[in-house]
């Protein structure tokens, strides 16, 4: 035999080996590539979470029986919630900001970590730092955009910033196509498939949460009441429904939630809607609720002061008939947003639950009964803020569709990187076709 032969032989057998006691390891890691194309029952077991209930309730609570001693440990600790959200309304705009940015990560560490555990993704190359390195790209281009969008005054006067929102988009892109080529010099022979699970995962993750979280951001610069009263209404409707369906709960709602009720569906929709119909007549009293947060060149600071648009300046209205009939009365004096708040409230209530059943879906896709043990009772962050995701997303529709046109400062941004000599044909424009509508008077000298 040749030594070419005997050197293709000598190739040939070590391969077999190779292939031969990896054999194991490769049929696994095809089992968990068809995990989600085949049946639920080929889902690994994920072990729960543990109680991470204080020991103090532990105590104080332990002659209850289960049901009860939920109950009261949702209801404090729901309380407690409450009670810091509205700190954190009275320390203003940019600690909401803090906290929906705070959310969104401990959101995006739940999912990723069920993906984690639940394709036992423990030996892959550079998984979780690619999954926060990502995180952190798609932050900086939406975030980016925010403070281009909505601050473009305070940037140009930022010698710094300039340089850095001018080619934002690029920087972005180009932060992100290093995460892309690091994932696939990451790739290895044995966990292509699982890689490639994994890298969708991530994305889809960052999709729902970093961009609804966008979203809400964009919300709370339209002025706090856009942020407040949508997500206020999302917990008057959980909270209601689950009283509701405590109680009176009979009629099972769908099979996703078993626990839903029909019952404490509709009990949550008319104390949703009537919640959002009186928080929101209390909000738009106040500029600080109502005022879009501005940056002021001449104070050099960030604020909150303005003259209320007529969404929140009292109006008469007539009533129909009917109510007046029913009622007494032939008008009402109301905040036009009230009537806005209707139809925030009612989405809340409705379509809103749809967003805890997709998570209850896939919760049970992966055999698992809350994304975390974060709060006791509840679950997870996201097992609280499922809902408030579809919401964020809704309420930036109807701004756009029925509140305002196109944003100002996103124009003037585009203006103010114009060559001088466009600027003033901008502006030549814009003066003759003042003048044509009579807004302006034409110049004496012209």
């Amino acid at each position: 035999m040749s030594a070419r032969r005997r050197r293709r032989a000598a190739a040939e057998e070590e391969e077999e080996e190779e292939a031969a006691g990896s054999d194991k390891e490769v049929y696994l890691e095809e089992r968990l590539g068809e995990l989600d194309l085949r049946s639920d029952s080929d889902v690994p077991y994920v072990p729960p979470p543990t109680d991470s209930t204080p020991e103090i309730l532990k105590r104080a609570l332990s002659g209850l029986s289960a049901r009860w001693k939920n109950w009261w440990i949702r209801g404090i600790l729901t309380l407690a919630m409450i009670s810091g959200f509205f700190l954190i309304i009275y320390l203003g705009s940019f600690m909401l900001m803090l906290l929906v940015l705070s959310i969104q990560v401990k959101c995006y560490h739940e999912i990723i970590t069920i993906g984690y555990r639940v394709y036992h993704s423990y030996d892959l190359p550079w998984f979780r730092s690619l999954s926060w390195y990502f995180l952190l790209c798609v932050n900086y281009f939406f975030y980016g955009e925010t403070v281009a969008d909505y601050f473009a005054t305070f940037v140009q006067r930022r010698e710094q910033l300039q340089f850095l929102i001018r080619y934002h988009r690029f920087i972005s892109f180009a932060l992100y196509l290093i995460g892309f080529c690091m994932f696939v010099l990451s790739l290895v022979k044995k966990h292509y498939r699982l890689q490639f699970y994994m890298f969708a995962w991530t994305h889809v993750t960052l999709l729902i949460t970093v961009t609804q979280s966008h979203l809400v951001i964009q919300n709370l610069f339209e002025g706090m009441i856009w942020f407040l009263v949508p997500i206020s209404s999302v917990i008057c409707n959980d909270i209601t429904a689950y009283i509701f369906g405590f109680f009176f709960g009979r009629t099972p709602l769908i099979k996703l939630s078993p626990k839903k009720t029909w019952e404490g569906f509709i009990g949550g929709f008319f104390s949703t809607v009537v919640f959002g119909f009186i928080f929101s007549y209390f909000l738009a009293q106040h500029q600080y609720f109502v005022c879009p947060e501005e940056y002021n060149s001449e104070t050099n600071r960030f604020v909150t002061e303005c003259e209320p648009s007529e969404l929140f300046q009292m109006k008469k209205y007539s009533l129909p008939p009917l109510l007046q009939a029913v009622l007494g009365w032939e008008a009402v004096n109301m905040y036009p947003f009230q009537m806005h708040s209707i139809a925030l409230s009612t989405f809340a209530s409705l379509i809103g639950p749809f967003g805890g059943f997709f998570a209850s879906g896939f919760k049970r896709a992966f055999k698992i009964k809350d994304f975390a043990d974060t709060i006791p009772g509840h679950g997870g962050i996201m097992d609280r803020f499922d809902c408030q995701y579809l919401m964020a997303t809704f309420v930036h529709v109807y701004i756009t569709s029925f509140i305002r046109g196109p944003n100002p400062s996103k124009l003037l941004k585009q203006l103010l990187v114009l060559q001088p000599e466009q600027q003033l044909n901008v502006y030549k424009a814009l003066k003759s076709h003042l003048i044509e509508k009579g807004i302006l008077q034409p110049s004496l000298r012209g």
